[in-house]
């Protein structure tokens, strides 16, 4: 099973049309979708070819490979254009090495307000734009960043994971830029 995650796409046709060839170029079986998928949000600049519209039809072309959760800048009107759910708050995702993934935006549920984990699980979320990989000691965190908007001088970003590892690459060159192995 290869996965690949993507957050924070802010309405970019530039960076979702990456997104889409980094899934075709990685041959990914799922595309997971953290949230912040059309709009831009009222605290971030405009990120590069900021068309909405035209990022309805490249998501919707992947729409039976993707998982997607809500973000704070999704609503129902963005559902109504998107052929595939995104208003769930979280989702849960059980690794072939039997531990269970918490995939959540990260506005609701995050290090601060932690959802229920076991001992192992591993929360991953968006929202901050900053790509992050840590054991925390009861669970592990990691947040893929942003593929339009990176913030605190990270890359444009996404992350695979494969065979234990999780691994972030730069959207732009798919070089690796950090990996964490379970």
């Amino acid at each position: 099973m290869k996965l690949i995650f993507a957050s924070d796409i802010h309405g970019s046709a530039f960076y979702a049309q990456k997104v889409v060839d980094a899934f075709e170029a990685e041959k990914a079986d799922k595309l997971i979708l953290l949230g912040d998928l059309l709009y831009h949000g009222p605290r971030n600049d405009l990120p590069r070819n900021y068309a909405p519209k035209a990022v309805i039809p490249l998501l919707n072309g992947l729409k039976d490979k993707i998982l997607a959760v809500r973000g704070n800048c999704d609503s129902e009107v963005d559902q109504m254009v998107l052929e595939f759910p995104i208003l769930a708050d979280y989702a849960l995702l059980m690794l072939e090495n039997g531990r269970t993934a918490y995939l959540t935006h990260g506005h609701t549920h995050n290090e601060a307000n932690l959802p229920p984990l076991a001992t192992g699980d591993i929360l991953i979320h968006g929202h901050t734009h900053v790509q992050v990989m840590e054991d925390r000691g009861s669970y592990i965190f990691i947040n893929p960043g942003s593929t339009s908007i990176p913030k605190e001088n990270t890359c444009h970003s996404y992350m695979i994971y494969q065979n234990g590892v999780f691994t972030i690459k730069n959207i732009e060159t798919a070089q690796e830029v950090k990996s964490f192995t379970l």
